[in-house]
């Protein structure tokens, strides 16, 4: 069966997808969101300029309010603050809060969200693309990683495991599990340390509370 992703949000129902429409379906790409949805332009921005950044690159996932005629979203009811966040100072750009890439063809592919943005000696890192890899080895059933304090690096890359039912933590595991994503993804973005949990911290929709994770290390010290 043809898994077909999309993304959307509260604020504006379904924006990016893979549809089904015979005159507008396009191959499926794996990890791929698909295209902006007729009625929306969206881009991929900077980090630290509203200018569209080339194909391949991390950057901010944005609506062109220009050029998004289903665009019914001006602001949050009597929150101006919280609105002026989410615009450019333009007011082109609508700013999802979530980062992307996108290839030549023009396919979205989800990062993160912003603030779960991992940055570790000047590389920017999504905690999704890490997870993915680790979720494909026969131990995982589950993984989320997030970024610890580092003297030397800023910040590094720790892991959070479900393993399945019959496995058992180990050094051996641990070290298994960092040259997985060696190998499948960056060199540099393997984690420093596995931790192994009985379950992750979950919204009721499925989708991980990364900044609990955060929250609970940096209670423990570790």
């Amino acid at each position: 069966m043809e898994v077909r992703d999309h993304y959307g949000q509260t604020e504006m129902g379904m924006v990016i997808g893979n549809v089904w429409r015979p005159e507008l379906r396009k191959p499926v790409v794996p990890g791929s969101m698909g295209y902006p949805l007729p009625g929306w332009s969206c881009a991929v921005l900077a980090d630290d300029a509203d200018e569209v950044v080339p194909a391949g690159t991390v950057g901010r996932l944005a609506i062109d309010t220009y050029n998004s005629p289903f665009l019914w979203f001006p602001g949050y009811a009597g929150a101006p603050e919280r609105t002026a966040q989410r615009f450019t100072a333009d007011g082109r750009w609508y700013l999802t809060g979530d980062t992307a890439y996108q290839d030549a063809d023009g396919r979205l592919y989800f990062s993160s969200r912003d603030d779960d943005v991992i940055i570790m000696a000047g590389y920017r890192i999504g905690p999704f693309d890490v997870e993915s890899v680790l979720v494909t080895h026969e131990a995982v059933v589950d993984a989320a990683v997030i970024g610890a304090p580092d003297e030397l690096r800023g910040e590094v890359l720790e892991a959070y495991v479900v393993l399945r039912p019959g496995v058992e933590p180990s050094p051996d595991l641990e070290k298994e599990l960092q040259q997985l994503v060696k190998r499948e993804f960056a060199a540099h973005a393997y984690p420093r340390r596995v931790h192994v949990v009985a379950d992750l911290p979950k919204t009721p929709s499925g989708k991980i509370q990364r900044f609990k994770l955060r929250e609970a290390r940096a209670q423990s010290g570790r």
